[in-house]
């Protein structure tokens, strides 16, 4: 949250930092991960899914870190300078307070031609404090030996695939394969650290606090330009911009990308195996963050990510899991293998750790109704898609009409076995009725006789297979009797009315079987089962589509109450994972995307619905 701050006592870190205990900065290409001690433990260089650079939050000793912070005993408070993404972390000692202002320049005009850099400026605020630093490279996901040259004042770290120079304002020492320095800044100077990537064609340069001080201002004028489009003027002001930045950080500005997280394999169960890598294009998850900005005001998003839609997702592409993949690499590549890092313990000893994500191939029919939903979003709110954009819209419907009763591993991306899931029978419907609405209201053409039938069959199918009469609520898929919160999505998605006595009951059961104060499990995975060891904790979208559905509910007291509770789960920076364990601390990839485009989506509503 900008101005809110959390305290700790640098003299005491732990071998790992607790994931909540970071702040994200980024450039719309690649983030970084900076700890509340000043160090930055994962940074991968120069994409999302490149890969890592500094990953010591996956494993503290092979991972490799950039170590900045106060060398004497130190409190610490981090916060986010206000209305931007550039991130300070202040050093109280005895002598004085100091602080680390960390950012990566963003470059305006998304051509890319700008270097990329991350810029480190200490200051000196008050009285005198003593810094360190260690700078500790370990290119390939710490697998790729490199070498350290000295080349004048710059500092060169080459590896078989990335070069990065190091330049500071400050004496640097070489030992190893890292460089470290000690200096103290009495109050009023300043130091600045970078790192920066470069090739031969394009050598590095010293940069100089000037300079630095100059990148700071158009880092902060750039954040709040962007910030200011927001429409948003509700009672949580402060935590719906803060997520909208957010997903803003996590916009791939090449080619309208949008990632689930800029983090893999941070553990959904501490010590498990349910360490995933979300540094991709979930067509879900995208197509939702479009909604939640296009609510605010901010079109240029979505207008972005349609372009990656209709220059990467071709419908005449049909494979095996249909003509959409679930999820896309940041250049619209469809290989995503998944492969082990086995020589990395895992964050607090949970391993495996995983690069590439193998349910690529999986079929999730849900898909393609978050899809077209935020097509006819985007079509009504920002601009009319275009023909071309028309025909693959239909080409998708004609599919989903012909294959929406297929068994699928659902929106949870079970590894189980397929199911008929109502989620994705829900969304198949969302996909034609979407479609059905564009048609209509632009005379667009269409094969309405066979859309309506198939939504109508649709309809049917979920209302007598997915209500469970001995349970008196909908299930999580037909022939079963296992609630799943995904269910929440019905009235959210103008399938069932919000006060129809069937979802009541069903909000009821999922009240006294997936709550727990206000924060919402999305299954039981005893009672069934999705082929992983281990626990998970609530998860965080489904707890604010909780909000939603006591708020659609007229449950107005309710809803505001779980809403206060949930944000009380923010880090002090505002900023969730995918899940919250049994004693409120952030579990899963970090910052989630799901979880900050659901936050905007409750306080929206809630926040209309108040008045």
């Amino acid at each position: 949250m900008d101005g809110t701050a959390r305290e700790r006592d640098a003299s005491a870190a732990p071998r790992y930092t607790p994931i909540a205990d970071h702040g994200l900065i980024g450039d719309l290409r690649s983030a970084a991960l900076v700890g509340i001690d000043g160090t930055i433990d994962w940074y991968c260089c120069p994409s999302f899914d490149s890969p890592s650079v500094f990953a010591a939050i996956l494993d503290a000793e092979r991972g490799g870190c950039f170590e900045l912070a106060a060398a004497v005993p130190a409190r610490t408070k981090q916060f986010y300078f206000p209305d931007t993404n550039v991130l300070i972390t202040r050093f109280f000692t005895e002598d004085g307070v100091g602080e680390v202002q960390d950012f990566i320049p963003v470059d305006d005009d998304s051509t890319g031609e700008r270097p990329h850099r991350l810029i480190r400026r200490v200051l000196c605020v008050r009285g005198s404090v003593p810094f360190r630093t260690r700078v500790a490279p370990r290119f390939g996901y710490g697998a790729h030996p490199h070498t350290v040259r000295p080349a004048g004042d710059i500092t060169v770290f080459a590896s078989r695939d990335l070069s990065l120079a190091l330049t500071a304002t400050v004496p640097l020492e070489t030992r190893g394969p890292d460089v470290r320095a000690e200096f103290k800044l009495a109050e009023g100077e300043t130091a600045v650290l970078t790192l920066e990537q470069f090739d031969a064609d394009a050598p590095p340069h010293r940069c100089e606090c000037g300079e630095a001080e100059r990148e700071f201002t158009a880092t902060v004028s750039y954040w709040r330009r962007w910030l200011s489009s927001s429409r948003y003027r509700g009672r949580w002001r402060e935590m719906v911009h803060r997520s909208a930045l957010t997903l803003k950080l996590l916009t791939y500005a090449p080619t309208g990308a949008i990632v689930a997280a800029p983090t893999t394999s941070l553990p959904e169960d501490l010590g498990g195996e349910r360490n995933w890598d979300y540094r991709y294009v979930w067509v879900r998850d995208a197509a939702f963050c479009v909604y939640a900005l296009l609510r605010l005001g901010f079109s240029e998003e979505a207008e972005a990510f349609m372009a990656f839609v209709s220059r990467h997702i071709s419908p005449g592409d049909c494979k095996g899991s249909g003509p959409l993949q679930i999820m896309y690499g940041i250049d619209g590549r469809t290989d995503l293998t998944e492969h082990v890092l086995g020589h990395l313990e895992g964050h607090r000893g949970s391993a495996p750790v995983r690069a590439g994500n193998a349910a690529a191939d999986q079929l999730q029919l849900d898909i393609y109704g978050a899809l077209i939903d935020s097509i006819y979003l985007y079509d009504k709110w920002a601009e009319p898609v275009s023909s071309e954009q028309w025909d693959h819209v239909t080409a998708l419907v004609d599919w989903v009409c012909a294959h929406w009763d297929q068994p699928d591993e659902g929106i949870w991306e079970t590894r189980g076995g397929r199911k008929n899931f109502l989620y994705s029978r829900l969304m198949c419907w969302v996909a034609i009725e979407r479609a059905i609405r564009m048609a209509h209201q632009r005379g667009l053409p269409a094969d309405l006789p066979r859309w309506r039938s198939s939504r109508d069959t649709i309809y049917r199918r979920i209302m007598s297979q997915g209500w469970s009469a001995s349970r008196q609520a909908f299930m999580q898929h037909e022939g079963g009797d296992v609630l799943d919160a995904a269910v929440l999505m019905m009235p959210m998605a103008k399938f069932i009315a919000p006060t129809d006595p069937k979802w009541l009951s069903t909000l009821a059961s999922l009240t006294e079987e997936l709550v727990s104060d206000s924060l919402v499990y999305r299954y039981d995975p005893l009672a069934s089962p999705d082929g992983l060891h281990g626990d998970e904790g609530t998860f965080s979208i489904c707890s604010f589509w909780y909000v939603e559905a006591l708020t659609r509910a007229g449950r107005l007291d309710e809803a505001a109450l779980a809403f206060e509770k949930m944000l009380t789960y923010a880090n002090h920076l505002g900023l969730y994972a995918e899940q919250i364990g049994r004693t409120g601390e952030q579990r899963g990839n970090f910052p989630q995307a799901f979880t900050h485009l659901s936050l905007i989506s409750a306080a929206f509503t809630l926040d209309r619905a108040l008045g």
